[in-house]
């Protein structure tokens, strides 16, 4: 019956990165083309097939870039990695924002990352069960050294 068992799987942002675009400005500006790597691990005896989706990157609340996530399928006891390219903007309303600057000049941008998958789960090829999977990541992006840091899902 363990075997049986249908399992959440897991949705994370994967440490994997790199930039096509890197434009920082210190007066609270920038504009980033970030290719980063997701990971959707299945822990069941199935597989999981989940549908479109999207993923919102923001910082400190404020929406900064989003990015669409195909439909596919992770295999059972397998981590499927989906890989993105995610315009990093930011908005004209934090253009006079202190607190960006500041973040800016110290070379730490914090941001963070919410997308929820919805698919099935087919354990035995007989049984199915729908699963939602939320994500919510906090993550640092180091602009000196051009990379995300302390990435944290819950």
């Amino acid at each position: 019956m363990t075997v049986m068992k249908f399992r959440t799987p897991k949705f994370r942002v994967r440490p994997a990165t790199s930039f096509d675009t890197f434009d920082v400005q210190p007066s609270s500006s920038f504009n980033l083309r970030m290719n980063t790597q997701l990971g959707v691990k299945n822990t069941n005896f199935g597989p999981y097939k989940y549908g479109n989706s999207t993923i919102y990157f923001s910082y400190k609340g404020t929406q900064v870039g989003s990015a669409m996530i195909p439909k596919s399928k992770a295999n059972f006891r397998r981590t499927k990695k989906v890989n993105v390219a995610v315009d990093l903007i930011a908005p004209t309303n934090l253009a006079n924002n202190s607190e960006l600057a500041s973040d800016i000049s110290s070379g730490i941008l914090p941001l963070t990352s919410t997308s929820r998958l919805t698919g099935k789960i087919e354990i035995m090829f007989i049984f199915k069960k729908k699963r939602s999977v939320n994500m919510n990541c906090t993550m640092d992006l180091n602009i000196s050294a051009k990379q995300l840091q302390n990435i944290k899902c819950k």
